[in-house]
């Protein structure tokens, strides 16, 4: 057997261990909890499209990989990343009945302020939201972006939410000059398996507050802890729509459906449910 610490080998690099399956699931499948199973493979090509396909798919599942070769983000972006430097994980959810359909659209921005909240516990750094799903960290004094949430329809009843998180990147490492990671923002902590135990208790405290509010994003505090966090609100954006359209104007609201509202140079407002946004100056210029 070839020894971990030999070059070649798959755990070569000891800065970046592998997680530990039996322990993640003894701290976070328990009776009456919200995640019912937890696996880790070393590679796939997406956990969401893993979970989707599942037959049959129960709520509470959690699916991590150690690497995605085919990660999915909005708009069919590509996800990829070296082995085990990040999370790259998906989590099977089912809101109804108690919560309506026309809810659900929540669910990627619960998971922005869950994901948020507990890496911010968890590594001790400050991350703020970009609209609509986007986790910023700060490095070298610039907004980076560390990771990203895509949520998925399952059936008519479930929902998958994959999450991707750049943990231990390395600055020669990134994907592009505007991603960051969690130890480019000094983090105090690169230990992926606490890091992930406390977004997936996070993620369960946030859901489960959601759904016994009906959904509510105001009574489950979902939409003023976003909106408290999300940098893209104050901030001259442009909005790039589907069809080739494109708006410009300042983002100045969520509405109760989690569309971002904007306000335009002709006094009116629009809110954009789907769409990508660029950030056009730093918030406070």
């Amino acid at each position: 057997m070839t020894p971990r610490n030999t070059p070649g080998h798959r755990w070569s690099d000891l800065d970046r261990p592998p997680l530990a399956a039996p322990s993640l699931r003894r701290a976070l499948v328990r009776p009456g909890g919200l995640w019912t199973s937890l696996d880790v493979v070393p590679t796939t090509g997406s956990t969401n499209s893993d979970l989707v396909r599942r037959t049959p798919l129960t709520e509470g599942a959690v699916l991590v990989a150690e690497e995605q070769t085919a990660g999915r983000g909005r708009l069919d972006r590509s996800w990829t990343a070296p082995p085990r430097s990040g999370l790259f994980f998906s989590v099977a959810l089912r809101p109804g009945p108690g919560v309506p359909v026309d809810r659900w659209g929540w669910l990627p921005l619960l998971a922005g302020v869950a994901v948020a909240t507990g890496l911010s516990r968890s590594a001790g750094v400050d991350m703020s939201l970009k609209w609509p799903n986007d986790l910023l960290v700060t490095v070298d004094g610039e907004e980076r972006k560390t990771g990203g949430i895509l949520a998925e329809r399952a059936g008519e009843e479930m929902v998958v939410v994959g999450i991707g998180v750049n943990v231990s990147l390395r600055a020669d490492e990134l994907p592009v000059p505007t991603a960051g990671s969690l130890a480019l923002a000094n983090a105090v902590s690169t230990d992926r398996d606490p890091l992930l135990r406390s977004v997936l208790r996070s993620l369960e405290e946030w859901y489960g507050e959601w759904r016994s509010a009906g959904g509510d994003p105001v009574v489950s505090r979902v939409q003023p802890a976003y909106a408290a966090g999300c940098s893209t609100l104050g901030r001259t954006v442009r909005a790039l729509l589907p069809g080739d359209r494109s708006l410009t104007g300042e983002a100045v609201a969520l509405d109760g459906d989690g569309r971002l509202v904007i306000a335009l140079a002709d006094g009116g407002r629009e809110a954009v449910g789907a769409g990508d946004i660029v950030h056009l100056r730093p918030a406070g210029d």
